[in-house]
């Protein structure tokens, strides 16, 4: 599959022959989609120190917020899907009205995470059309995060296809 607008181009900006693109040369700009496919991006952050202080002082915390497969996780692993689990809410449009136990992180068989959502949040994914959600983790140091991607699988048919000027 060529990624590039020139005929033969790849995703490392080379053609078959090993010569770079112009196209890779000159850039090309990847703006936002139009089409309402995307239902809303979420991100947040949690502070590892403090979930673990939080869970020192009120241990039933770690029953609220975690389903039993995730309690068992590192205290940085946990601090993710906290921030995970905030992300889903601002990506749905209703952060702070699920509960926690709606939604979990799960792993492929090559540790890639993904979300699987129940209750509320099912019914609100699903209310607004969300056929996938690409999640992002990460933590260094104190800081673990969440990024998480709504997107239908047609456009929306209410969409603003106009691009501002």
């Amino acid at each position: 599959m060529s990624t590039s607008s020139e005929p033969g181009g790849t995703a490392s900006g080379r053609t078959a022959t090993g010569t770079a693109d112009a196209s890779i040369a000159e850039g090309r700009a990847f703006p936002p989609r139009e089409d309402g496919r995307i239902v809303g991006v979420g991100i947040d952050v949690a502070q590892i120190s403090r979930l673990e202080g939080l869970l020192e002082r009120t241990p039933a915390l770690g029953e609220r917020l975690f389903a039993p497969e995730e309690r068992e996780l590192s205290l940085a692993s946990r601090a993710a899907r906290v921030a995970a689990k905030e992300a889903v809410g601002k990506a749905l449009g209703h952060p702070g009205d699920f509960s926690w136990q709606d939604v979990t992180v799960q792993r492929t068989a090559v540790r890639r995470p993904y979300l699987v959502l129940r209750g509320a949040t099912l019914a609100a994914a699903e209310e607004l059309g969300v056929t996938h959600l690409h999640l992002s983790l990460s933590h260094d140091g104190d800081i673990a995060t969440a990024i998480v991607v709504a997107e239908r699988a047609e456009p929306s048919p209410t969409a603003n296809t106009e691009v501002p000027r």
